[in-house]
């Protein structure tokens, strides 16, 4: 009999165990696909560690967390600056004096400002949608350009219909600034995430291709408690609906070339283009192989948005009311169960950062072992 039955080898689940077995405990990790590390999974084609389930730039301003994944790995210097196409025109992101000189030819902070203001006043009361929220922030053009098209892709909704909470900050620098994330901390490790999460997996039992909804009684049997990491309304057969997410698919190319794009993430901002970005995978270890040696291929990913239905794989939770009022009821269902315990992304039915989702697992691990 184990102490803890952990489903789910991602980030959670992998922080989870390694704590629970320092401090003694017997942990069995269980997960459903063929590899750890859930949607962190990275594997080596090339000489190239590719982002399986999209891009994953570890940044963090939390200095115990950044001090905890360093027991695992290495990081690169790996700083996020990615650059927006608009139908041919290149900006930089996020909003700076490069996207400002850009969009209006403007040179100094003190221009650029008063464009802004100018292009603000379109709205005068009280924000009623995205839209408007939007340009309340930073006005029409860069609405038009940089925002709406990659938006309605990223959401499958127009602009008017999404509501104004889901912007209410965004980035804007008046300085020539590309760094995407205010982090004290960035980088990806070096090896790839796989790596980093084999190492907090290091001797734990792990068994693959094993889907605990599918055989739940039999493994409910193998332990004191479940640490369950999946999603909350498929634990209880979606007895009270769905929860809404939004998915995304990969098309993913070996390319013998070099260099496709100069950057690790390309924004396509347009509506038109039917994929919201293209990631070149090389870019984020710098075009090096583990020997720093340039590479000669290439891999690049796009990404297409998409509604989730049953059988996709969710990403991104549709934090509205409805949903997260649904969400509150089987949380509820969840808590009358006393061997049971729930966390992580799915988990929770939030979007965490990867930072977040340690932090939350090193607090549920205090937690577990002062009850135990």
């Amino acid at each position: 009999m184990y102490d803890y039955l952990i489903v789910g080898a991602g980030l959670f689940g992998a922080v989870v165990a390694h704590e629970l077995t320092q401090q003694g405990k017997s942990v069995l990790v269980i997960d459903k696909r063929s590899h750890i590390a859930g949607n962190v999974y990275t594997e080596q084609t090339e000489g190239i560690h590719v982002h399986v389930y999209g891009a994953h730039i570890f940044h963090t301003n939390n200095t115990a967390v950044w001090q905890y994944v360093n027991q695992f790995a290495h990081f690169n210097r790996f700083t996020n600056s990615p650059v927006a196409n608009y139908k041919g025109e290149l900006y930089s992101l996020p909003f700076n004096m490069y996207t400002f000189n850009r969009m209006w030819g403007v040179v100094t902070p003190e221009e650029a400002a008063a464009k802004i203001a100018e292009q603000r006043k379109e709205i005068t009361g009280e924000p009623r949608n995205l839209e408007e929220q939007a340009i309340s922030l930073v006005g029409r053009d860069i609405y038009e350009k940089l925002i709406k098209g990659y938006t309605e892709k990223q959401w499958g909704r127009d602009c008017k219909d999404l509501p104004a909470f889901i912007i209410k900050r965004l980035p804007v620098r008046l300085t020539f600034d590309n760094n995407y994330f205010n982090a004290l901390y960035q980088g990806i490790p070096v090896g790839g995430y796989t790596q980093m999460v084999a190492n907090m997996l290091k001797g734990i039992e792990v068994r693959l291709s094993t889907d605990y909804l599918t055989h739940r009684e039999e493994l409910n049997g193998l332990a004191r408690k479940v640490i369950y990491t999946g999603a909350l309304d498929a634990l209880f057969d979606y007895r009270l609906g769905y929860l809404h997410y939004r998915s995304v698919r990969f098309e993913t190319e070996l390319l013998d070339m070099p260099n496709y794009q100069g950057n690790a993430a390309v924004n396509y901002t347009d509506r038109e283009t039917p994929y919201t970005r293209i990631i070149e995978h090389k870019w984020f270890e710098f075009g090096k192989d583990e020997e720093g040696n340039d590479l000669p291929k290439t891999i690049i990913s796009r990404e297409y948005s998409s509604e989730w239905k049953p059988g996709d794989e969710p990403y991104y939770p549709v934090n509205d009311e409805e949903n997260l009022s649904l969400y509150a009821k089987y949380r509820a269902l969840a808590e009358e169960n006393p061997k049971l315990v729930v966390g992580g992304r799915l988990g929770d039915y939030k979007y965490y950062d990867m930072d977040q989702v340690i932090a939350s697992a090193l607090q549920c691990s205090e937690g577990l072992l002062s009850d135990f």
